[in-house]
């Protein structure tokens, strides 16, 4: 009996893995599929980087970003290095930042406080020159003669005024020159009036014309007009102290003793108020409010501008006198 012989197909390779033998016994190789899946993972992992952030530079305004300046940004035109970053923002989807240049935070601007006399809507004419001009001490006989006259024409203006006036007062005054105003003519003082140069009264132009004269003999008289006007307080600023503005007088006792000098030598249109109106803007007197951030820096322009008392001025007169005797 014939047997019929069976044949078999090769069998087909396998696409599994297959166990391989190592050293440490049988292993099984990891799947291609596994592979990927690793591979996978590790692209989607971002690798950790360290940046030094600083705030990013802007002029003095809050900026609102989604990303940082690295440590290589800078000023002056340079590029700034963005760094994406990861922290939590608000709900609008920005972070606020605030900017601050060289890293250094700006300090906010702290409103100085005035004599209560000047506000917000004073003239700025007016602001300048109660923080540059009014209560320091003046030396200088021209300016001392201007100051005078500007307090002459308070009887008739206000500060303010006045101050619009200065340039137009110093142009057709010889910019207070008392050796010039004392040659003005008749005439010349007629057409000061009736042009209306000045805005002065015929009364208040004379009396400046006077007054230069006056002041030419007390230059003569005392060494300067400065030495004559600082003799009558020791050559020292009186600081009264006021705190408030209704505080302030009129006039002083002091203001009362210089106006009758002045008239006794012929001064004109210098009543107690106008010496001491001339006083507070000389700085003979200040009367800047204690709570005013002049009054303590005309106190120390006071120390530093001190001239020679008359003892000084007396010894040099002898001096002279002694000189000119032996020549």
């Amino acid at each position: 009996m014939s047997v019929a012989t069976e044949h078999r197909s090769p069998a087909k390779p396998s696409s599994e893995a297959r166990a391989l033998l190592g050293a440490a016994g049988n292993r099984v190789r990891v799947s291609e599929e596994a592979k990927r899946k690793k591979e996978s993972l590790k692209k989607n992992q971002k690798p950790s980087r360290l940046v030094s952030e600083t705030p990013c530079l802007a002029a003095g305004n809050n900026l609102s970003v989604d990303s940082t300046c690295s440590s290589d940004s800078s000023l002056g035109g340079s590029s700034v290095k963005m760094v994406s970053s990861k922290r939590r923002m608000k709900p609008n989807g920005l972070r606020s930042v605030k900017v601050v240049p060289d890293g250094v935070e700006s300090a906010v601007p702290i409103p100085v406080k005035r004599c209560d006399w000047i506000t917000a809507n004073s003239d700025p004419l007016y602001t300048a020159f109660h923080d540059e001009e009014w209560g320091v001490p003046v030396h200088d006989d021209r300016k001392l003669f201007e100051l005078l006259v500007l307090s002459q024409a308070l009887a008739e203006f206000t500060w303010p005024a006045i101050l619009s006036k200065r340039d137009m007062f110093r142009k057709f005054f010889d910019d207070f020159d008392p050796s010039l105003v004392a040659k003005f003519t008749e005439k010349k003082v007629l057409s000061l009036r009736s042009n209306g140069s000045t805005s002065l009264s015929e009364p208040k132009l004379r009396a400046v014309v006077e007054n230069a004269n006056q002041t030419l003999k007390i230059q003569q008289e005392f060494g300067s007009f400065s030495n004559y006007c600082w003799s009558f307080i020791n050559h020292k600023p009186i600081r009264n102290g006021f705190r408030y503005a209704r505080q302030v007088p009129v006039k002083i006792p002091k203001a009362e003793i210089i106006s009758k000098d002045l008239m006794h030598r012929g001064f004109r249109c210098v009543g107690p108020s106008v010496v001491y109106s001339f006083m507070q803007v000389a700085g003979l007197a200040n009367d800047h409010l204690v709570t005013c951030f002049r009054y303590h820096e005309c106190n120390n322009n006071a120390g530093k501008d001190q001239k020679p008392k008359n003892e000084d001025i007396e010894v040099r007169t002898n001096a002279n006198s002694t000189r000119s005797s032996h020549d």
